[in-house]
Formats: C-alpha cells, sequence, structure tokens
C-alpha cells in the first residue's frame, strides 16, 4: 500500500516531473546557463535550455506530465503564447551575474510577464 501513496503523491504534483525534465535538458545541454520553462493553460509546458548569450543551447521540448504525448490544443497551435501562464528561466547553478540574467530574460521571454527564478 506504500507504493501506491507514494506513485499518486507524484502524479499530483507537477513540479516533480518538470524539475526532472528541467535536470535532464541541462545534462544534455553543456554550455547551458538555464532552461526557459513556458507553463500553458492546458498543463503542457515548452521548455529549451538557453546559452549565455540568450540563445536556444537545445531543441524546445513540449511535455505534459503524466501523458504519452502533449494535448490536442498544442498539437494543433504547438502549444500558442495566448495560452501562457506562466514563464521563467531556470538558472544553473552558479547564475550569471544580474545584468547578464537581466538580458537572457528579455530576449528569451521578452519584457512584459517574465520573473526571477
Amino acid at each position: 500500500m506504500g507504493t501506491d501513496h507514494i506513485e499518486s503523491s507524484e502524479k499530483r504534483d507537477p513540479l516533480v516531473g518538470e524539475r526532472a525534465m528541467i535536470e535532464a535538458i541541462l545534462e544534455g545541454s553543456p554550455g547551458s546557463v538555464g532552461v526557459a520553462v513556458i507553463r500553458l493553460n492546458c498543463g503542457c509546458r515548452k521548455m529549451a535550455a538557453v546559452d549565455g548569450n540568450g540563445e536556444p543551447a537545445s531543441e524546445i521540448i513540449m511535455y505534459r506530465d503524466d501523458a504519452e504525448s502533449i494535448c490536442d490544443q498544442c498539437k494543433q497551435d504547438n502549444g500558442d503564447f495566448m495560452r501562457v501562464t506562466e514563464q521563467f528561466i531556470h538558472w544553473t547553478d552558479p547564475a550569471p551575474a544580474p545584468a547578464t540574467r537581466q538580458m537572457i530574460q528579455n530576449k528569451v521571454l521578452g519584457t512584459q510577464g517574465s520573473q526571477p527564478h
């Protein structure tokens, strides 16, 4: 019974899967300084590693926790920006200098709605 409880707890916390995906992207993207995370209103996420110049350091990865693929809406509109609920950059440790982080955030996420993480 204890194992079932642990599995169901993990499924309810989408941040567990998100953190694992971030770590996998960072591991596969040497030279990256962070991962841009875009959460959509459907529960799907778009992520990509970024380098110190704000350029992509990986392919864009779309995924949805506990699903074999992204939702039908994302398949149709590729996660349209109008459906974004939150976006941020998860920085490596050590993170770049504050001015560099701001430049990268502005370049990757734009100047509206981005929050330091």
